[in-house]
Formats: C-alpha cells, structure tokens, sequence
C-alpha cells in the first residue's frame, strides 16, 4: 500500500509512510467525500481514487432494480469491485457522479442560492436585535481594542502568516523561479483579500455582521479555488483576525450609537429641567407678589374694622401659603412631577401607549409639544398623575411593560403594545385609587378625518 494524499495536500517523498501517532496539518483542506488515503502500490497514479462505497447509491440509482433486491446488490458488488482495476481499467460509475455533482452545484451558483445578500433591510431583520460580541465599558475602550487587534494584523502580514502556499513550487523546471512566482502571487492575492475586508469593514452597518462575515468568507475560497496549483490560502490564524475585527468594529459603532443617544437624551432632560425651575421660580415670584399684596390689604381691613373681609382674606392668604410651600417643595424637590399615559389612535394605531413623565408645572405643555408637526394628530390624555417620585413611578411602569416595546433597540423610546386600561391597572397597584381616567381615545380630528381619506382596495 501506499500512501495518496488528496489534492491541495503536499506531496510527500517517494516511498514516505506516516509515522506513529502522525496526523494531518489542521490547515489542510478536508479530503473529497469517500477519499482512499491509502491504495494498493501497483495502481496508477490517479487524483480521484475514491472508496468504492461511496459511489454505492450512485450505482443504485443507476440501475432499474430497486434497492436493497438481489440483483441491486449484485450490481453494487460488481461496481465495488470495478471502482479501480489493477490493469488500469476504471469504472465510469463515479466520474458520472461526481460530474453530476459538479454541474448540480453549477446550476446552484447560476441560479443565485449562494448569492451573498448584502441588503441591509434584509440582514437585519435576519439577525434580529444585536448583540455585543466583545462587551466593554465604552466606545473608547473598544476603539483602543481595535488599535491592538489591528497592530496583530500587520504583524501577521510582516511576518508573513497571512497567507500560506507552496514552497516547492517550480516554473519551467526552475524552483527559485517558482517560489518568485508565488510569493508575487500570494502578495497579489493578499491584497485582494485585504481589499475585500477593508470593504466589508467599511460598508459595515450595526448588525449586518453575519452578511459581511459571509463576503469575507467567499474572499476566502475565491483565494483558495485561484491558488490551488500553488496551495495558496489565506492563513485561518489571519481570516480570524479578520473576521473579530469586523465584529469590533460593529460592536464600536453600536456603543458609539447608544452613547449619542444617552448624550441627546441628558440634553433634553436637562433643557426640561431648566424649563420646569424656570416655570417654578417664576410661579414663585407671582405667589410672593399675591401674598404681600393681600397682606397689604389685610392690614389695611383691619384698621377699618372690617371683620368679614379680614376672614376671607385670611383665608385666600392661607391658600397662597399652601401654593408656594407646594412650589418649595418642588423646587427643592426635582423628581418630582407627572407621569402621563398618552396614545394617538391616528398616528400609532390602536393598543399602542407612550408612558412618560414631565417637571413641568403644567403638564400639558408637554403633552401639546410631543403632538406638534412631527405626528398628523393630537395625542390623547389617559391620565395625568402628580408623584413626588415621578422618576422612579416611570421607572417602574417601564418594566412593567418592558416585554410589549415597540422599540427594543432603543429603550428610551417609550412606546409600549398595551391598552390604556392595563397601564391603568399598573399604575393603580402602585399609587392606588385614580380619581381621573379616560379608558377610551377621543381623538375627533382623527375620526372626522377618515371619512375625507382616499379608499385602498
């Protein structure tokens, strides 16, 4: 016997045998199906010698005896044993085959079916919500892993592991020629793959990994398919380093992403916050002015002896006390203010909730600010609930609904698929009793509208 190495395998010395415990590089290519690593001596040299039994079902489909009969096994014995004959004759049987494999994956490749998809509305919805393959603090911290994996890249290419072929290659019977003429082709070759991943990295969306993962994989057999004559491949040791680069930087992207919403969501909270100490502190300046004059005219009574108007204004001026202790409270206060559940049939369909809260010493003025002229309608007001913890109330309504987001991408989207009345019964269990709650939407410019709307059959 000896030995047969399969094709993109080195070719060992005449007469080699594999050692004890020997077993091939993990770099190699896999065998073809049903290969014969060892045949008898006095066959010839061939590159398809295969195991009889793989092309068994091939020689089944190929008479008219079902399989399992007797005369079908007859036949499966007699192509076993013509599979390869000492004299040199072959049986057709398995090039048959394997030329119907090689057109049926033809006919695939034309047809599209390994087509890479690189649609990015496509891929996304493939993937579904994305998650980090390399969760680190922030977007600096992965900008500065990227910078060490990329330093591992040019060393590889430096060291020259990035791409692997043949060293006993030989052009018109010269080895030196031949290793010149590979080692320009694989830097050609090199730089095609790196072109392909420099791409795949730029054109990269959040979420998209798997398609770019897909174009860089194909870079790779495209490669392998150009060099076989030469054993030329890209290094798995480099494809890797390729490939975490790309899930870096989509994993940056998405921090980078998150951080700049945070940011613009701080922003907004902050000009809210300033809006609602504006609003408070000038409340408090037409309290005190209120107070001074009814202490004013008060005083003024009561040298006339006036006792039933001094009654009344007392306790007008007792009510003005409670309004700017009240005023105080939330000024000192900042978590405190409404919590809202508002919906807009008209813009959002039905069953469909925004839960939020606002400092605003008028709550309304938020309200009419979310349906200015980005929405066709008004939104409508389920409830309108003052807490002096409205912060953490929004918080926990939050959770409540966290599994019915709209948008699980980004949470601080606050529109959750409930009903007015479930949110209702949450936020009951939590403050108890609600004095005012509108279960049904009243939306009239909505209603009155869609008479007027063009009809779609």
């Amino acid at each position: 016997m000896r030995f047969n190495p399969p094709p993109g395998w080195p070719t060992p010395p005449e007469g080699w045998t594999p050692p004890s415990g020997w077993k091939p590089d993990p770099a190699w290519p896999p065998p073809p199906e049903g290969w014969r690593l060892f045949v008898p001596d006095e066959l010839p040299e061939a590159s398809n010698w295969v195991d009889a039994s793989a092309v068994r079902s091939t020689t089944e489909a190929s008479t008219d005896q079902p399989p399992g009969s007797p005369d079908a096994q007859s036949s499966q014995t007699s192509a076993s044993s013509q599979v390869a004959l000492p004299s040199g004759g072959v049986d057709p049987a398995p090039l048959l085959a394997r030329i119907a494999r090689l057109e049926a994956a033809l006919a695939a490749a034309q047809s599209g079916v390994d087509v890479i998809d690189v649609s990015d509305q496509r891929a996304l919805q493939d993937v579904g919500i994305y998650r980090y393959h390399h969760p680190l603090e922030n977007a600096a911290a992965y900008k500065l892993r990227l910078r060490g994996l990329e330093d591992k890249i040019d060393d590889a290419i430096k060291g020259g592991r990035a791409i692997l072929a043949s060293d006993m290659f030989t052009f018109d019977g010269s080895l030196a020629r031949g290793r010149k003429l590979v080692g320009d082709l694989s830097k050609l070759m090199l730089r095609a793959y790196n072109a392909e991943a420099d791409n795949c990295v730029r054109s990269l969306r959040s979420g998209n990994v798997r398609t770019a993962q897909k174009r860089l994989e194909s870079a790779v057999t495209a490669v392998e398919k150009l060099g076989a004559i030469m054993e030329m491949r890209i290094s798995p040791e480099y494809h890797a380093l390729r490939v975490a680069e790309l899930e870096l930087t989509a994993d940056y992207q998405m921090k980078v992403q998150e951080e700049r919403e945070r940011a613009r969501q701080e922003r907004q909270l902050l000009r809210e916050q300033r809006q609602a100490e504006q609003e408070l502190a000038a409340e408090k300046e037409r309290l005190e002015k209120e107070r001074s004059h009814y202490v004013s005219v008060l005083e003024s009574l009561r040298a006339k002896g006036d006792d039933t108007a001094v009654a009344d204004l007392s306790r007008r001026l007792v009510d003005i006390e409670e309004a700017i202790a009240a005023n105080d409270y939330r000024i000192a206060n900042i978590r405190a203010g409404y919590v809202y559940v508002i919906s807009n049939i008209g813009a959002f369909g039905p069953n469909i909730v925004k839960i939020g809260m606002t400092r605003r010493l008028e709550p309304m003025d938020r309200v009419r600010e979310l349906g200015d002229a980005s929405v066709p309608f008004r939104y409508d007001v389920h409830a309108l609930f003052f807490s002096e913890d409205a912060v953490t109330l929004e918080s926990e309504l939050h959770r409540s609904f966290a599994d019915r987001r709209v948008n699980f991408v980004n949470e601080r989207r606050e529109f959750f698929f409930a009903t007015p009345s479930e949110v209702r019964a949450h936020l009951a269990d939590r403050v108890g009793g609600l004095l005012e709650f509108t279960e049904e939407p009243a939306a009239p410019e909505y209603f009155q509208s869609r008479s007027r709307w063009p009809q779609h059959n």
